[in-house]
């Protein structure tokens, strides 16, 4: 059947044939063009803005401010932290924050009418590190907020870590930082509006257009119903299209306008003015036993959430959560803080939160092993999670618990590696492991997520869902699973998503999990529907239901006869209209007690281990990957070459946020500063699946979009380190850090 083949992935032949139509390519003649007013430093306070010459200018329309928003300018994507002013209104808090939108008949127009808007701007003291935020005094970023500038904080405790620490056979403390990063996805946010029949249509790539509907309503001052989104075809996300972009300038300007419009950020302003990966410092102090196991951990995590919340509150509580690992610590102390400055927002992005703790933990475990000479890989056999053994939550774990299965299956390559002769002469050669767990979903919180599905008189089927696809390859996982419960052809099955009108909120297409929790709603959808037609069935068959099952095309068991299940949907849509059937799923948690963080998180988690070999360039600095092994327990492969491509994708992208990938504002603004690995800088990837199914998944299946992401930089940073001779607790590692390591003097 359908379930662990490589299906095709939905799609992909429009896509080869440039067919298919992202948010950019969605424009009509006679469509609006619209370009953003943006504040280029910050902070500042907003003295004055004139718009007269901008409106002076042949073609423009009509040019917007905060005053012209009918609803409410604090938006945001977690309730309880809606802060995000889109037009600001009387400070500037983040560079690039726009502050007036131009409506024009052309682009050109749009774009030499925002230019000739004149703002005056008074430059007001600001913070630039979460360390300056939190001091006494400092500057604050929302004046109004009671807590000042932290934004929220998550302690995490559990035994006596300073009796622990005391008692340990040895005891490692380091500092660890990562930094900013932009999620360059290959399309940059764009999308188009109408007013229709006193509703506003809004078509834009996003990955969660149910959230995008309910903030564009708040937005405009009305109820969500008069508020449409569908999802355009979305060219990648990692994370950075969650938050809204172009959305409440569109819908603002059709509104007011009654005018079909449009926007596309270039990529300069993609990159200015969107979400980006939180920077953390985080100080660590790990202790073992003289066999090398844990005893203890002490961390605390301090992380920059920029001028706005966005998903500041998910990644202080998921960082804490993955603070210790993938392994047993049965003493822990974790404190995350997460602070505003005046600086870029920084939101969700591929693992947001536990890329960057990973970094920390897997240096722990590598300075122990160091200091007790132990083997790097055993000393991770020795600490790994186990089934019936307690996360730092005290979440006691059940089925699916891979990583020990990880470690052994790349551990044959890191073995092979280890007997390899150094490299010579200018060359440095080294290795390095990681690992990683990850918790499915939202954190201590519901996040359900709906489908349906449709049988057609026609035979084929509808696939209804809210879940966007944003290139993950959703779409495909979730018609094979449809497919494989009715037992169709996959081909017999169309796709409805990321339309409000037409389909039920799947949550965010975040957190690794839409093939966990839509899947298990898409399986819920086709029980119902199966139900309804065999129903149907007993009674055309005079059978007893029980007895019945589908059968392909048929539905067979009667002591009678069988009966093609076209006949029963066309008999079910002549007596009650569509056969179609609706399903849920909300993944079994509790929520963090406030006070010990203790709890169960999740429903379940993913687990991976990988491995790195490089070479280091001693006169220039230059590292070179040259292998990755990468094992990823995914509970079961629902389509094994979409995995794999996962976790090829994934190790490709950690090699950016290993070496080379820093956002600096003014200095990153592009392509050509900021640097990303290209295919010239891939390794030799050998990516392998593990499958330890998930009791509660569907057919066993949980995630790996975003942890194939996670183990990559730790096991870059250690094969450096091993090159080197030195710790790498800085990412990225770049020139001028490779080369301070080679020189410490320099430092």
């Amino acid at each position: 059947m359908s379930l662990g083949s490589s299906l095709q992935r939905v799609g992909a032949m429009a896509r080869a044939q440039g067919e298919t139509r992202f948010g950019a390519d969605l424009g009509k003649p006679g469509d609006l063009f619209l370009a953003c007013v943006r504040a280029e430093s910050a902070p500042a306070r907003i003295r004055a803005i004139d718009l007269a010459p901008a409106l002076a200018i042949d073609g423009v329309v009509r040019v917007f401010t905060a005053d012209d928003i009918p609803g409410s300018n604090r938006l945001g994507i977690i309730a309880v932290s809606k802060d995000h002013e889109f037009l600001a209104r009387q400070v500037v808090r983040q560079p690039y924050q726009a502050v007036a939108l131009v409506a024009a008949e052309t682009a050109a127009a749009a774009l030499a009418g925002a230019r000739a808007v004149r703002l005056e701007l008074t430059p007001l003291p600001g913070v630039y590190h979460p360390a300056e935020a939190l001091a006494e005094g400092a500057p604050l970023v929302h004046p109004q907020r009671e807590a000042g500038n932290l934004l929220a904080s998550r302690h995490i405790v559990k035994g006596d870590v300073t009796a622990a620490l005391a008692e340990s056979a040895v005891v490692v403390e380091a500092i660890y930082t990562t930094s900013r990063l932009e999620h360059a996805a290959l399309e940059p946010e764009g999308g188009r509006a109408e007013y229709i029949d006193g509703r506003v249509v809004v078509w834009a790539s996003t990955q969660n257009p149910h959230y995008d509907q309910a903030d564009l309503a708040l937005f405009l001052g009305v109820e969500p119903e008069q508020v449409r989104v569908v999802q355009a075809e979305t060219g990648g996300g990692f994370g950075g299209k969650l938050d809204l972009s172009v959305q409440p300038f569109l819908a603002l300007a059709a509104w007011h306008l009654r005018r079909p419009v449009r926007l596309v950020y270039s990529r300069q302003e993609s990159m200015a003015a969107t979400a980006k990966r939180h920077p953390f410092v985080m100080r660590y102090t790990t202790g073992a036993d003289e066999r090398g196991r844990i005893t203890a951990v002490k961390a605390d995590l301090l992380a920059d959430t920029g001028a706005y919340a966005s998903y500041g509150l998910a990644v202080t509580m998921r960082a804490a959560v993955h603070a210790t690992g993938p392994y047993l610590v049965p003493n822990l102390e974790v404190t995350c803080r997460m602070a505003y400055t005046h600086t870029q927002f920084c939101g969700a992005m591929r693992g947001f939160g536990v890329p960057q703790v990973a970094l920390a933990h897997e240096g722990q475990v590598d300075a122990l092993a160091r200091r007790l000479s132990l083997d790097p890989l055993e000393i991770r056999l020795v600490n790994a999670l186990g089934p019936g053994q307690a996360t730092a939550t005290g979440q006691v774990l059940g089925s699916s618990v891979g990583l020990r299965a990880c470690l052994e299956k790349i551990g044959p390559i890191y073995r092979e590696w280890q007997k390899r002769p150094p490299a010579q002469g200018r060359w440095r050669s080294g290795l390095g492991l990681g690992t990683m767990f990850y918790g499915i979903g939202n954190t201590g919180v519901s996040n359900p997520a709906g489908a349906a599905l449709e049988w057609r008189p026609d035979g084929r089927l509808i696939l209804y869902t809210g879940a966007a696809e944003i290139g993950q390859g959703s779409d495909t996982i979730l018609t094979q699973l449809a497919a494989q419960r009715l037992g169709v052809d996959p081909g017999l099955i169309d796709l409805c998503r990321g339309d409000t009108d037409r389909t039920t909120s799947a949550g965010a297409t975040s957190a690794s999990r839409q093939t966990y929790i839509s899947g298990n709603a898409v399986l819920n959808a086709a029980e119902n529907l199966e139900t309804l037609v065999l129903d149907a069935a007993a009674e055309m068959l005079d059978a007893p239901r029980q007895d019945l099952r589908l059968a392909g095309d048929l539905v067979t068991g009667a002591p009678g006869g069988e009966v093609p299940v076209r006949q029963v949907v066309r008999r079910l849509s002549r007596d009650r209209g569509p056969v179609k059937a609706s399903g849920r799923f909300d993944p079994d948690f509790t929520a963090l007690d406030p006070d010990t963080g203790q709890g169960r998180p999740y429903a379940t988690y993913a687990f991976g281990a990988q491995c790195a070999r490089v070479r280091v360039d001693t006169d220039s600095g230059m590292v070179q990957v040259r292998e990755v092994a990468a094992a990823h327990d995914v509970g079961r492969a629902v389509n094994r070459r979409a995995v794999l491509g996962q976790i090829t994708g994934g190790v490709v992208m950690g090699l950016g946020m290993a070496l080379m990938e820093e956002y600096e504002p003014g200095a990153g603004d592009n392509l050509h500063s900021y640097h990303m690995p290209t295919a010239a800088d891939a390794p030799r990837i050998t990516p392998m699946i593990v499958q330890e199914p998930e009791d509660s998944g569907p057919y066993g299946a949980k995630g790996v979009g975003e942890p194939a992401l996670i183990p990559t930089a730790p096991a870059v940073a250690a094969a450096v380190g091993d090159a080197l001779g030195r710790p790498m607790r800085h990412l990225p590692i770049n020139l001028e850090r490779v080369m301070a390591a080679l020189t410490p003097e320099r430092e």
